[in-house]
């Protein structure tokens, strides 16, 4: 069941933590307002935002007064919340497990790799960029045998798992890192584009995808 108003997304159009949340809405076909935190400016860690996140950081949605930060934790409510059929996030323990796993991939390092080595190019964050990028190619070597013979990581449809993964390895071009060498990785990243309401995040004319 749809909300009876539009949920508010707080976030910012080249944020990849961002952008998970925007997906999930889309392909939940959710009705949303999306309001652009100004990061450069420091908006994230002005009071005004802390008292919807403690942390200074994007993205949270509220949903008619529900508020909730952190990207991963925005894909578990929305999904229990508006998938009462369990497609995006199954509810079986095992199913539940898998999920989990992969959640906390893209919060480590799917963070730490293609993530920080697109700071680096896009957004001149002051990161280990060689190291960054050392991380990302063994992250996508063993994602690469993860989706051997299989169509998304958990199951034979996407799920949560899928949509926090996408985004950071999607542009990993942008930090420099190529995604050439992953034929199964390209092909499951073409799976997720197909669904019915995903739109991409911005890209940026960087590193290998100037």
């Amino acid at each position: 069941m749809a909300p009876k108003n539009p949920i508010i997304l707080h976030g910012f159009k080249k944020s990849g933590h961002s952008h998970r949340a925007e997906l999930m809405l889309r392909l939940l076909d959710l009705p949303f307002e999306f309001r652009e935190v100004d990061l450069a400016r420091g908006e994230q860690k002005a009071e005004a935002f802390r008292k919807l996140n403690i942390f200074g950081q994007v993205p949270v949605i509220d949903d008619g007064g529900v508020i909730v930060a952190d990207s991963s934790a925005i894909l578990i409510y929305l999904a229990k919340k508006f998938d009462p059929a369990g497609v995006w996030l199954p509810e079986d323990a095992e199913g539940g497990a898998q999920i989990q796993r992969w959640l906390s991939v893209a919060q480590g390092p799917l963070v730490n790799g293609p993530a920080r080595a697109r700071l680096f190019n896009v957004f001149n964050a002051p990161v280990d960029h060689a190291q960054a990028k050392d991380i990302a190619e063994k992250l996508f070597a063993t994602l690469e045998k993860a989706l051997g013979g299989v169509s998304f990581f958990v199951g034979p449809r996407a799920t949560i798992a899928d949509v926090a993964l996408y985004t950071y390895t999607a542009h990993a071009p942008e930090g420099g890192v190529s995604l050439e060498p992953y034929p199964n990785i390209r092909a499951w990243l073409g799976r997720i584009e197909t669904l019915p309401g995903f739109a991409p995040m911005p890209a940026t004319k960087i590193g290998l995808a100037a």
